[in-house]
């Protein structure tokens, strides 16, 4: 059984209207809720082999401090195409992985959509509304994936999980 487990980044700062979108750093609390969710995969055991990793800053700053909670170094590949991707585009880097687990840390609406699209039978129906009614950022949903990622189809997951960092609190 592959995991599969996807981040939004951590809340991203408005403060700097001259900023262009992709260059927006984390927020005070992005700051606060990305290390929190790391070391919430730490402590599940829920650790990746590899993050796919939208190159945007505050999705960058939001892998590092997550990153750092974790037990283990864990590679990452910053891939332009999750930079506020569909959800095909989601999961056609995701069938390109060469992981058993896999995290991928990205943008709403896309992400959100992804998550939705991709749960199918087994799925937890109350984790499924949670995230229907709202992804935050710095929130996480965690997939069970019965076969390799180069076959995975939208339907073909079970979503077991939803934190989100209010849960944590």
């Amino acid at each position: 059984m592959r995991q599969l487990l996807i981040l939004r980044h951590g809340k991203s700062s408005w403060d700097d209207p001259k900023l262009e979108d992709f260059d927006r750093p984390l927020a005070p609390r992005g700051l606060k809720t990305a290390p929190l969710m790391g070391r919430e995969l730490s402590r599940r055991g829920w650790l990746p082999d590899l993050a796919l990793v939208s190159p945007a800053l505050r999705t960058r700053d939001t892998w590092r401090l997550v990153a750092q909670e974790l037990p283990k170094h864990v590679p990452a590949e910053f891939a332009e195409e999750l930079y506020e991707a569909a959800p095909a585009a989601i999961l056609a880097r995701v069938r390109q992985a060469k992981a058993s687990s896999l995290i991928v840390i990205g943008h709403n609406p896309g992400l959100q959509n992804f998550v939705l699209r991709l749960a199918g039978a087994g799925s937890d129906a109350d984790v499924f509304k949670k995230i229907e009614a709202k992804f935050p950022t710095a929130a996480l949903a965690r997939f069970a994936v019965k076969d390799g990622w180069a076959n995975l189809e939208f339907g073909g997951a079970r979503l077991t999980d939803f934190i989100r960092p209010k849960d944590l609190a």
